[in-house]
């Protein structure tokens, strides 16, 4: 995973919700279609698709997408 655009690609691939690039910045809870439980997934295939481990409690904290790509990318 390189960009952001990669996380909303995956994202919009793999679940199922309409996201671009440009809702990387909004909130989560913004984002057409987005529940909390989504947010579980997303770790499971971001540490499937990386290869490393992703911090759950760092995760519960990010309010974006683009927070979750600083996460993955860190």
């Amino acid at each position: 995973m390189n960009t952001v655009d990669d996380l909303v690609t995956l994202v919009r691939d793999e679940l199922g919700l309409p996201v671009t690039t440009s809702d990387a910045g909004r909130s989560l809870d913004e984002l057409p279609g987005w529940d909390s439980v989504y947010l579980l997934w997303l770790l499971t295939v971001v540490e499937k698709k990386t290869g490393r481990p992703v911090s759950l409690p760092d995760l519960l904290e990010a309010g974006s997408l683009s927070d979750v790509y600083s996460l993955v990318a860190a």
